[in-house]
């Protein structure tokens, strides 16, 4: 197959209460992307990752720390990262969010 089609990132994944739920996408040589639906209150808890990556927001809001820095963000919100920089999530909100794992360090 040369391609892979999702209609709907948001319809693809359920929140579920008081948790956190995740499911690959997609995975490759290159990519791994992760949907994420964070129930109000849930959190990723300070951590890095071994590889740059990018957080995109399909809605809800949260509280994402990289670093020394917070920022609130909501819908459409895009965060690229650097290997190694500490970051968490906090939803403030029931939130969807697309991880995007750059394999090749870019």
């Amino acid at each position: 197959m040369n391609f892979k089609a999702i209609a709907n990132l948001v319809n693809d994944i359920e929140f579920s209460p008081d948790s956190t739920v995740s499911k690959t996408v997609h995975q490759d040589d290159l990519l791994k992307a992760v949907l994420f639906g964070f129930a109000a209150g849930q959190e990723l808890s300070e951590h890095t990752a071994s590889m740059p990556a990018i957080l995109y927001f399909l809605d809800g809001n949260a509280r994402v720390t990289l670093g020394e820095e917070s920022l609130e963000v909501g819908p459409g919100a895009f965060i690229h990262m650097d290997a190694q920089l500490p970051h968490s999530i906090t939803a403030l909100e029931p939130t969807r969010m697309l991880l995007l794992l750059l394999k090749n360090g870019k």
